[in-house]
């Protein structure tokens, strides 16, 4: 059922929605109202989720875009405000490395500032990871990423606050996608278990002791994306069942 957060009608750029966080996200938003653009590389998936997206009630544009390609994220940008006029919506979700670097998230933001400014209204949300406040040495170079991108978002919230928009961070933990499901696998096999024994060694270090629901993420995103969330920025929010810890 719809929040009613104030979004109705106002269109959204959603990166890497055709699978996963990124979907979900993109289906919360069309259960607000939104008018909602995802791209994504794989045809087959962004194909999938346009369906299901358009099957929702959503007016949906999906394009095959390769944010580490400069052209391609302008191309899907000026498809977007072709179709449904400037996005007062963002969400950026560039994936982890090799393919990952800040200037991915730094171009979309370049496109879609200027209209944001001129509108005096914007929001901006980054999904990176849990890793940003807690650093897995298995992770290392993604720990570093998303630390700096936490970085990032602290920065450019301050600069751009004054023009109505807000610029927050979400750090999921272990939610049950295709992906964590594929993950599971690859790590049980690793372990030499079953991937039903490594899921339960995983679920007791979570506090809420279960993996997250994408819809649960979707929605608290969905939230930081409205209007009733215009005193919320520099934020990087855990998502995450309370697995990161600490006090900040």
């Amino acid at each position: 059922l719809p929040m009613e957060l104030g979004i109705r009608g106002r269109t959204a750029m959603v990166a890497a929605g055709s699978k996963g966080l990124g979907r979900a996200i993109a289906m919360s938003l069309v259960h607000e109202g939104a008018r909602v653009s995802i791209g994504a590389r794989s045809a087959g998936p962004l194909a999938e989720a346009e369906q299901a997206l358009r099957a929702a009630g959503g007016e949906v544009l999906a394009m095959p875009v390769d944010v580490s390609k400069p052209d391609e994220l302008e191309r899907w940008h000026a498809a977007t405000v072709d179709r449904f006029g400037p996005p007062a919506l963002l969400v950026t979700n560039t994936g982890g490395p090799p393919d990952s670097t800040l200037m991915n998230v730094v171009r979309l933001c370049r496109l879609v500032l200027p209209a944001m400014r001129a509108a005096r209204y914007g929001r901006i949300v980054h999904l990176t990871s849990f890793v940003a406040k807690r650093p897995w040495g298995l992770l290392t170079i993604s720990s570093t990423l998303r630390a700096g991108l936490s970085a990032l978002t602290t920065t450019l919230a301050a600069q751009v606050a004054a023009d109505g928009i807000t610029v927050n961070a979400v750090l999921p933990g272990n939610f049950l996608t295709d992906r964590q499901i594929h993950l599971n696998e690859v790590r049980a096999q690793q372990a030499g278990t079953t991937r039903e024994q490594w899921e339960e060694r995983v679920v007791a270090e979570i506090p809420a002791r279960r993996f997250g629901r994408p819809d649960e993420f979707g929605d608290a995103v969905a939230f930081l994306l409205s209007e009733r969330a215009a005193y919320i920025t520099g934020v990087s929010l855990q998502i995450d069942g309370g697995l990161t810890g600490g006090t900040f």
